[in-house]
């Protein structure tokens, strides 16, 4: 049952961007400590444990007041993941780094983007060109890279169009380079000659100066990571996704929103700033509920549910072959006026040339962002299942929707576990009726050897998709999870035959490969962070299943209920990589092996715990050597 006091602190008119909007001059940090007190961490004394007594009727009908429904009705299964979320704001209000009266709500998704980085940073660069008066982009890592010049770029022509109009354009960029002056203060302004230097390289005032542009820098030492990816527009759309700021071989997954969960992100990007805005922000009382920013000196792009039904992914894929419209790279200027012209756009670039297959096609795209390239391995791709990068998830109707993140815990223990990413995430395994659908680069933490256990013996079918060796250096040592590998053996030890049967391990495969490609070699690598539950049940976000989210980074996701999306996030992750027909790890074991029994080249396996401390060990030093991330 949820404490008067959960109730009370739901239920409240005033939140942090609420009061902000009444003093743009008070920073949210000060409005949040006058809300909601000094707020202390949770302990691991503050968690409950992975088993909980099911939930009454009147525990259901407290989690649905907790929340901002609209004209929405969300499912039982959903109150039950909410409810359990919402427990732990008795410990800590601001652990899911929302006001508590925002953290319930209701939107779409007329976007999902589940491809290539870069391709992620295009949507951003549209929207960011598109803003009339607003953009607020947080990101983990920043570096030098085609995702940094698309920014760059679209904050230029953003820029310019404004000189046009005769406007200012308001721009916060915040992302997390850990340094040593970060041990007195978290939120690190950056200086123009900082953020324009060769190690960030955004545009000096100077190439954008019709922007009111301010950094932040953010790192909660030692382990506090900002790992939150997130960015509003003008408050009417947010985008809530995998990846950072950098060149990679990742596969990455973006979520478009619309309607008023805008205002909870918004409201996100208020208390994870939490320095004074200055200039401050001009839709401090403009709310998504109202429609953000009401603004005239543009054509307006139909939202939320005035955009009706998405297209079929078949007619994406016809509409860009016959399109063959040129792609959005650094240094020119393809941008366009809306989200249909986008995917359309987008699909082409995948299209086959003149001469070339369907899978040479997708070959060509993936192999972009590969220090070497990788040839072909799979057989031809038939008609019907092209990849496609931008899916139409937009729908007439709107969805329950909630925020399940968690805060910054800089502490060098795993004691931060209460908080509402993982209670969710635990949740959904645990009041399952049918099935568990997870994507994550690593699948390690402690607490969901026994949650997953738990679900198989009661009879749910459990499928997870990781990729191969993501971090292994890392995740060996001791106070990590250990490998995926090693995961997947130690779960699959403590079943029986029969429950061996209801879990399907995988690892991750690229849409033109026939086997999995160890993470050293920079070929195939995915990044997705996606929980499934019951076929309606999603959980999309910055979290991964590891130590590092789990205990320690600031990350940002969005729970729906949604059967629709979720068949069509679900249809887009099986279309888009061949995991699930190339994949399969051994039912005994949890290792890959190729027909002839061969081990993946670069797997460990599972070493023994001082053969992999060893490993570990001489990983991280190489590692060091190399180019760091996230």
């Amino acid at each position: 049952m949820l404490s008067d006091r959960i109730v009370k602190l739901c239920q409240e008119t005033a939140t942090v961007s609420s009061e902000y909007a009444k003093n743009p001059s008070e920073s949210p940090t000060d409005i949040a400590k006058r809300l909601y007190g000094h707020c202390k961490p949770a302990g691991k004394h503050d968690f409950p444990g992975v088993a909980r007594p099911p939930l009454s009727p009147t525990d259901l009908e407290q989690a649905r007041q907790c929340g901002k429904w609209g004209p929405t009705q969300p499912s039982n299964f959903f109150l039950q993941v909410f409810h359990d979320a919402l427990t732990t704001l008795n410990v800590d209000p601001l652990g899911g780094m929302v006001s508590p009266p925002l953290m319930g709500s209701y939107g779409t998704i007329p976007l999902t983007v589940i491809a290539p980085l870069a391709d992620i940073i295009r949507h951003m660069a549209n929207l960011i060109v598109r803003a009339e008066k607003e953009v607020f982009l947080i990101t983990c890592s920043w570096s030098p890279s085609v995702a940094q010049k698309l920014i760059s770029d679209a904050l230029k022509e953003l820029s310019v169009r404004a000189g046009r109009r005769g406007e200012r354009v308001v721009v916060k960029v915040m992302y997390d380079k850990a340094g040593a002056a970060q041990f007195i203060n978290n939120r690190q302004h950056v200086k123009p000659e900082v953020y324009s230097g060769k190690s960030i390289q955004l545009p000096k005032p100077e190439e954008m100066p019709h922007l009111d542009f301010q950094a932040i820098n953010f790192h909660k030492p030692l382990l506090g990571t900002l790992h939150a990816k997130f960015m509003v527009v003008d408050r009417k759309v947010a985008v809530i996704e995998s990846n950072n700021m950098e060149d990679n071989d990742n596969m990455e997954m973006m979520s478009h929103l619309e309607g008023p969960i805008v205002d909870s992100i918004y409201d996100t990007a208020l208390v994870t700033w939490g320095n004074a805005l200055r200039p401050s922000l001009p839709s401090s009382d403009a709310p998504a509920t109202e429609g953000g920013l009401n603004t005239t000196n543009q054509p307006k792009e139909p939202l939320f549910t005035d955009r009706g039904q998405g297209r079929e992914q078949g007619q994406v894929v016809m509409d860009g072959q016959q399109a063959q419209l040129p792609e959005l790279l650094p240094g020119n200027s393809n941008y366009d006026p809306d989200l249909p012209s986008e995917i359309t756009r987008m699909q082409s670039a995948y299209s086959p040339k003149p001469s070339e297959s369907r899978l040479q096609a997708i070959n060509r795209q993936l192999n972009i962002a590969c220090p070497k390239p990788f040839p072909p391995t799979a057989p031809e791709i038939p008609e019907g299942e092209e990849f496609t990068p931008y899916l139409a998830t937009s729908t007439p109707y709107p969805f329950p929707m909630a925020l399940v993140s968690r805060l910054p815990y800089g502490e060098p223990n795993n004691g931060n576990i209460f908080v509402p990413q993982n209670e969710a995430w635990l949740s959904s395994i645990r009041n399952a009726t049918k099935s568990v659908f997870i994507q994550t680069p690593d699948l390690n933490a402690t607490q969901l050897h026994e949650a997953l256990i738990s679900a198989l013996k009661r009879g749910i079918e459990i499928t997870y998709y990781v990729c191969l060796g993501y971090n292994d250096a890392g995740e060996i040592m001791p106070g990590q999870g250990g490998t995926n590998e090693m995961f997947a053996g130690k779960l699959v030890d403590a079943l029986s035959p029969a429950e061996r049967k209801l879990l399907h391990i995988a690892y991750y495969v690229g849409k033109d490969q026939d086997h999995p490609i160890h993470h050293n070699f920079k070929g195939r690598s995915c990044h997705v962070k996606l929980l499934i539950a019951d076929g309606h049940i999603g959980i999309q976000g910055s979290g991964n299943q590891d130590t590092q989210s789990w205990y320690h980074s600031q990350e940002i996701n969005v729970l729906i209920d949604s059967e629709e999306i979720c068949r069509k996030w679900r249809e887009g992750i099986e279309r888009n990589q061949n995991t699930a027909r190339y994949g399969k790890a051994g039912e005994d074991d949890g290792v890959w092996r190729d027909q002839n029994g061969k081990e993946a080249e670069g797997s460990m396996g599972k070493p023994s715990p001082m053969v992999g401390y060893v490993k570990g060990a001489m990983g991280m030093m190489k590692k060091a050597q190399e180019k760091g991330g996230f």
